[in-house]
């Protein structure tokens, strides 16, 4: 069943947003700048304020930026009320109150959940717990993988092969630093690009001086007196590394709404297209939105496939959406349908991804050449054109956006100008998923 109506946006509504995130300030200063002028109270885990998360696997880890200066600007006067260094830690949703780590109880009226995720931990605690052995998520993570790659250390180990893996990678190679990268599939990003262009970028990653083992999974990271010494892959042979990243993607923090009888499915908090959260019995919450990396929810322009976006732009257009939504409530609103967005820095060149690649069936190079290291490809589903990736090479690719937003044939765009004089069409050629052991190492 649907809960009770949300009170307006002009009475003292109690509104708490969890997680001091991007999505959760966006989301904070979305609802003032909708009306609301009640109590506001912004919860985070961590004791900073809310801050950009993208340079720290970039100039952060490089020693180019103080990891204090990404700290995120406020657009305005929020008001409100931080509670800091101690996260959410249980979700009462009759009684409508926040249990806070530290014992203290936050009533609420409004909700937004924005909680975000965290880096995927190595599957074995001990191994995990080694001095020398980092993930990449949070501030304090970045500060402490550049004091360890400021003493430079004699081989960085990267295990996985996303774009935190690689951007780690590039700037290793940036620091002059010996690096190999493990990855359980047949190139880095192939999850995301396909093998037809993942393919070229290991050959490019290859060239800057990184070992690539790619269709290689890890049996163990190996320590010696509590410190990593290297670690031994699935056919027995080992890698001397002094530093390991393990970078194998990331977690939806939603373990503290465990047994509130919210909806979570493979670990993300299930939405409708409004940012409403749903609870088990299927009933929303109009009063409880959600909004960020810890958002399942039906994207319209896919079909309403449901889909967690772990990118930039959807942090700020979901955020300000269900902010508003908090503030004003739905009326005639359309669903949430923002354009999927990514780019990434690495080895030189600029990787620009628009809309999503899942189970496209075709790619067309639209623009230069992949031999190149400079292009544009449109990726296809069912003559549909789905997705756009640019690498160094973005001044077409707000018309592609746009042409995914229309859901335009696939190509899309024939005859323009520097295109090849013939658009052959490929296999994108995804990758078999590895087996479970190599795919958590």
């Amino acid at each position: 069943m649907t809960s009770a109506r949300i009170p307006r946006a002009d009475e003292d509504a109690r509104v708490v947003v969890v997680g001091a995130s991007l999505a959760g300030l966006r989301g904070a200063e979305s609802l003032r700048l909708a009306g609301h002028r009640g109590p506001l109270t912004i919860v985070g885990d961590e004791p900073h304020l809310p801050y950009d998360r993208p340079p720290l696997s970039k100039h952060v880890i490089a020693g180019e930026m103080a990891p204090d200066a990404t700290t995120l600007p406020h657009r305005l006067d929020l008001d409100a009320a931080w509670r800091l260094g101690a996260g959410a830690a249980g979700l009462d949703r009759q009684g409508r109150t926040i249990v806070l780590s530290d014992g203290e109880r936050l009533p609420y009226d409004r909700l937004l959940i924005a909680t975000g995720a965290r880096a995927r931990p190595w599957h074995d605690e001990a191994e995990g717990a080694l001095d020398g052995v980092f993930t990449l998520r949070g501030r304090d993570d970045a500060a402490a993988l550049r004091a360890a790659l400021a003493a430079a250390p004699k081989r960085v180990l990267i295990v996985g092969g996303g774009f935190i893996g690689c951007e780690v990678a590039s700037v290793c190679r940036d620091l002059g630093l010996p690096v190999t990268l493990v990855d359980p599939l047949p190139a880095p990003l192939a999850k995301v690009l396909g093998l037809a262009v993942s393919g070229f970028l290991r050959d490019w990653i290859a060239a800057a001086g990184v070992e690539v083992r790619s269709n290689t999974g890890l049996r163990s990271l190996d320590g010696r007196d509590g410190r990593v010494v290297g670690a031994t892959l699935d056919d027995g042979r080992t890698i001397a590394a002094d530093v390991v990243v393990v970078a194998l993607g990331a977690v939806p923090n939603t373990g503290w709404l465990e047994g509130s009888g919210l909806a979570l499915e493979s670990g993300a908090l299930v939405c409708d297209g409004h940012a409403r959260v749903r609870a088990q019995d299927g009933g929303l919450h109009p009063e409880i939105r959600a909004a960020g990396d810890v958002a399942l929810w039906p994207h319209p322009l896919y079909d309403g496939r449901m889909v967690r976006l772990e990118h930039w732009g959807n942090a700020v257009a979901q955020g300000e959406y269900a902010g508003r939504a908090l503030a004003l409530g739905d009326g005639d609103r359309p669903a949430f349908a923002g354009m999927p967005e990514f780019w990434s820095n690495q080895f030189g060149i600029t990787i620009k991804l628009a809309g999503l690649t899942e189970g496209a069936d075709s790619l067309a190079v639209v623009q230069g050449s992949l031999k190149d290291r400079r292009f544009l490809a449109v990726y296809g589903r069912a003559g549909r054109t789905v997705a756009a990736l640019s690498v160094d090479c973005a001044r077409w690719l707000p018309a592609y956006a746009e042409a995914i937003a229309a859901r335009a044939p696939f190509p899309p765009i024939a005859n323009a100008l520097d295109q090849p004089s013939r658009l052959g069409t490929l296999d994108p050629s995804w990758p078999t998923p590895p087996p479970e052991v190599s795919a958590r190492g």
